[in-house]
């Protein structure tokens, strides 16, 4: 099952403003060394802190560009160059995939970038969908070769757990499992 728009809002609700906000401050400005690159549009902007949230729970740690203090003010050749120097140097490379990463100049970008330096296996998206199963956000043909964050059963867990689907073999690898490399 996917996350939704309104999970997103959920987990970023239930940290509180001020958890939400130092996740993020975190989140800018930690070493890129064993990182998370968390890619999103601005127009999910809201949704961001949930995903970290999920991330971190699950032993990431995850760098988001927002609040670089070495990004430029401006975006410019330089926010490209830095943005492709994050991406390599970071370990794995999530795609908050929404209807509006299709509208973003950057997200396709970004996740051309890192289609180009890591392993396929060192991607995935974390589909924010309007509805559990709905996938307008996988508009885009190319998404069908990156693994998805979901929620569910997975072989040898009690309960639901996430994990990351790789939907062409049907079979997943527990988030957290994902995150570390194994």
């Amino acid at each position: 099952m996917y996350a939704s728009r309104d999970d997103f809002r959920r987990f970023a609700r239930d940290m509180g403003p001020e958890r939400a906000t130092s996740l993020r401050r975190t989140a800018a400005s930690r070493s890129l060394s064993g990182s998370t690159f968390l890619s999103h549009s601005s127009k999910d902007d809201e949704l961001v802190a949930g995903a970290i949230s999920v991330l971190e729970n699950h032993g990431a740690k995850v760098y988001v560009d927002e609040i670089d203090p070495d990004m430029p003010p401006y975006t410019s050749a330089t926010t490209a160059a830095l943005l492709k120097t994050r991406i390599r140097d970071t370990s794995r490379f999530v795609l908050l995939a929404s209807t509006n990463s299709k509208d973003s100049r950057w997200v396709p970008w970004e996740l051309g970038i890192a289609d180009g330096v890591k392993l396929p296996a060192h991607i995935a998206l974390f589909p924010a969908s309007d509805s559990h199963y709905e996938q307008s956000w996988a508009s885009w043909e190319y998404l069908g070769l990156y693994d998805r964050i979901v929620w569910g059963k997975l072989n040898g867990y009690d309960g639901d757990v996430w994990m990351v689907l790789d939907e062409k073999s049907n079979t997943a690898t527990e988030l957290r499992k994902w995150l570390r490399g194994y």
